[in-house]
């Protein structure tokens, strides 16, 4: 008589030769959900919505009727669309993002940051778009991102993905990022539209980057670590920029609370439209990655825009179907 299967409670494992935290991405996400059900069944969700009522913002954060613009994912996604694949790793479903998980457990450095993202569903009379799987990904107080610079290949920091609860919201625990020579300072992120899609890039249904503003990029900047984000800024306007030149960013700005002393929440409202096609995530050959120089050397590819990543980073994401680029320098966005 067989045994019967290894369960973690009602469900059965996945892999039940495993323990428990090898499971997979969509074991993780199952049991954030389940988490978030038993919270809202003794009333903690209430509470939570209570609290955020009263926080103070910056300025309103009244819906807006535009798409989020689609945005390049970079030559730094970590989705599998340009080398490395984080997705498919157990463990990626975090809120707190500030440290490495694995083989390494390296915490970035850097003014503590809350960001929080507002789902909205466009093409479902713009309710909250609850249970869509979020992946977000910035660069550190260096201006260098995990899994791609050189010396930080083995490390998955500043990376990690939510599942937008009831409300439609995500919230990460992570650090301010920093400015680097040529790019406007930002975050990235996907959004796949249920947890069983994230482990393949070409299912995002949204792919953008949130901005941050000057003032607060100025006062966190004049603090130590920061330095040499002080001397990249003093060139760069968002209008200049090029991801978010187009529009000055406009829906893609932030509303920041805080300061540099106790650290600062990011908010955005993130309006997403199923009706439409995506264009954003991997660019063609050539161009569409936005200019950047995060600390390193080398130039970027034929046709991209200026600026160079940190050295030992991947090239330009490869066209569908061929194969990931080897590493060399590029321009990052």
């Amino acid at each position: 008589m067989n045994p019967p299967p290894r369960r973690f409670g009602s469900r059965p494992l996945p892999r039940p030769e495993e323990d428990l935290e090898d499971q997979g991405l969509t074991f993780d996400v199952g049991t954030l959900i389940e988490r978030r059900k038993v919270l809202a069944g003794v009333g903690l969700g209430a509470v939570g919505l209570a609290l955020a009522a009263c926080s103070p913002t910056s300025n309103s954060e009244s819906l807006s009727s535009a798409e989020i613009p689609d945005e390049t994912a970079g030559p730094y996604p970590g989705d599998g669309s340009n080398g490395p694949d984080i997705l498919e790793k157990s463990g990626i479903v975090r809120s707190d993002i500030r440290s490495s998980f694995g083989e390494s457990t390296t915490t970035a450095e850097g003014i503590p940051m809350t960001l929080e993202l507002n789902l909205v569903d466009m093409a479902n009379s713009n309710a909250p778009y609850e249970g869509v799987a979020v992946y977000v990904w910035h660069c550190d107080r260096n201006g260098e991102y995990s899994m791609y610079s050189a010396g930080l290949e083995n490390e998955n920091y500043l990376r990690g993905v939510q599942v937008a609860d009831h409300d439609g919201i995500v919230r990460y625990t992570s650090v301010f990022p920093a400015c680097y020579a040529g790019r406007w300072p930002h975050i990235h992120f996907e959004v796949y539209p249920d947890t069983d899609s994230i482990t393949d890039s070409t299912n995002a249904i949204a792919t953008s980057q949130v901005a941050l503003p000057k003032e607060i990029c100025d006062a966190a900047y004049a603090t130590s670590g920061y330095e040499q984000s002080v001397t990249n800024m003093k060139s760069l306007t968002l209008k200049a920029d090029n991801v978010f030149g187009d529009d000055g960013g406009a829906s893609q700005l932030a509303t920041v609370t805080g300061d540099e002393s106790s650290g600062y929440t990011v908010k955005l409202i993130v309006n997403v439209d199923t009706t439409t096609e995506p264009t954003g995530g991997s660019a063609p050959d050539g161009g569409g990655m936005g200019g950047g120089t995060p600390p390193g050397g080398g130039t970027p590819p034929s046709g991209a825009p200026g600026g160079t990543p940190p050295s030992g980073a991947p090239s330009m994401p490869p066209k569908e179907g061929s194969t990931s680029a080897s590493p060399s320098t590029t321009s990052d966005s």
